[in-house]
């Protein structure tokens, strides 16, 4: 009954452009420009809805309570009053890129046999770092079966932990045994590694993994200095399948050599840097795909953001690909456009989750009715339109509270108010 459930971020109404992460070039180079709340949440919802179509399961996580006034009111500020440095901080809905939500274990890997999940602590960043105790509280509730689920506290700072958008794993099918494989950082140039090696030994070690079938793999720092701040922005796995850009990691012959001696069915799909860029493969986001299992014999399929298709050499390398005999088969293009402004792609947006849905809470998964209520929340109460200044307005906190408390309500989940 194990199947994996890509869980996505619905984009909340306080979804704006502040510039807020250094090292993601979308973030930086569009700080400051005017963003599209309810645009953006139905884009993310029409991703959801053509994943369903596809076969797909499909679930979704709730935005956190912004403008965060515990927050501000920790540092010893009012709201009215704080910085707009801190202001941006406190109203961030970055949350919504569920891949920085956790790591996940599936219970095919772990020695208890249960799916672990550790919340990441996102400790690089001021804008995020306050985002684990509410988005743990989710967690907590969407996986509550003990039987089944072990959700951890974060890892603790300093050692900072971003989540699944640096940790992929490997396996035959989605229900047997793999090989998972932490992705870390040590320097990227003028721009941060997110993250800590040590970080991601604590999470195998809480995950209770095998050493032999776990790896620690170390980003390219020029992957980094050239904005791929997160390893998804140049790699992604599935089942027994890798996709990576040539420039992904430090010693891509001994990770590839690696990979190959824990499992050697692993199929590593390389993109050279003669055909693509680094600065085209992160321009489009082509690796932040997400690349997933039809049902059937279909084979596999990148559902990628139009920025993928708009990129010359990008189109035209994976027009390739699919033409072949490999796993690959299938490019479903998405229009993600607001999100991909502010730094993120199909991928940033889901967690990926392999469980046996009857033991999620029902409430967490969607169905076409309940993306078509959920739709309807946003189309009535998100705003249409943020500029930076706004931010400042009192109307608009009293506006975007409200709308996020319509969709708990339309979602039955009072519990996270």
């Amino acid at each position: 009954m194990l199947t994996e459930i890509n869980f996505d971020g619905l984009i909340g109404p306080t979804h704006n452009y502040a510039g807020l992460s250094p090292g993601n070039l979308a973030s930086a180079h569009n700080a400051g420009a005017v963003s599209h709340p309810r645009a953006a949440a139905l884009q993310g919802l029409a991703k959801m809805r053509a994943n369903l179509d596809l076969g797909l399961a499909q679930g979704i996580f709730v935005p956190l309570a912004r403008p965060d006034g515990d927050w501000l009111a920790e540092l010893a500020i009012d709201g009215a009053a704080a910085e707009p440095h801190l202001r941006a901080a406190a109203w961030s809905a970055s949350a919504m890129w569920a891949a920085n939500a956790a790591t996940v274990s599936p219970s095919p890997d772990t020695a208890d046999g249960r799916t672990h999940l550790t919340v990441a602590n996102l400790v690089t960043m001021a804008h995020r770092s306050h985002e684990w105790p509410g988005t743990l509280a989710q967690l907590r509730l969407a996986f509550a079966d003990a039987r089944h689920f072990a959700v951890h506290a974060p890892v603790p700072p300093p050692f900072s932990d971003e989540g699944a958008a640096n940790h992929m794993r490997l396996a035959p099918y989605h229900d047997a045994p793999g090989l998972e494989i932490f992705v870390y950082g040590r320097a990227g140039g003028r721009f941060p590694a997110r993250q800590h090696v040590e970080a991601s030994k604590a999470v195998a070690r809480r995950h209770g993994l095998d050493p032999a079938r776990t790896l620690f793999v170390e980003q390219a720092e020029a992957a980094i200095a050239a904005g791929a701040f997160h390893n998804d922005v140049v790699a992604v796995a599935n089942e027994h399948v890798l996709f990576a850009h040539e420039a992904a990691f430090a010693d891509p012959e001994a990770s590839h050599a690696a990979i190959r001696a824990a499992m050697p069915e692993a199929e590593i799909i390389t993109v050279p840097a003669d055909r693509v860029s680094l600065a085209d493969a992160v321009r489009s986001y082509l690796f932040n795909a997400q690349l997933v299992t039809l049902p059937g014999d279909a084979g596999m399929a990148l559902v990628l953001p139009t920025e993928a298709r708009e990129t010359h050499a990008v189109w035209s390398w994976l027009t390739e690909l699919v033409a072949g005999n490999g796993p690959i088969r299938r490019l479903v293009p998405v229009d993600v456009r607001q999100s991909m402004a502010n730094g993120g792609g199909p991928a940033c947006l889901r967690l990926r989750v392999v469980a046996d849905p009857a033991t999620v809470d029902p409430r967490f998964l969607l169905d076409h009715a309940r993306i078509d209520r959920i739709a309807a929340v946003v189309e009535g109460h998100w705003p249409e339109a943020i500029a930076p200044g706004d931010l400042a307005d009192p109307a608009l906190a009293e506006r975007v509270v409200t709308a996020r408390a319509a969709v708990l309500d339309a979602m039955d989940l009072g519990e996270l108010d």
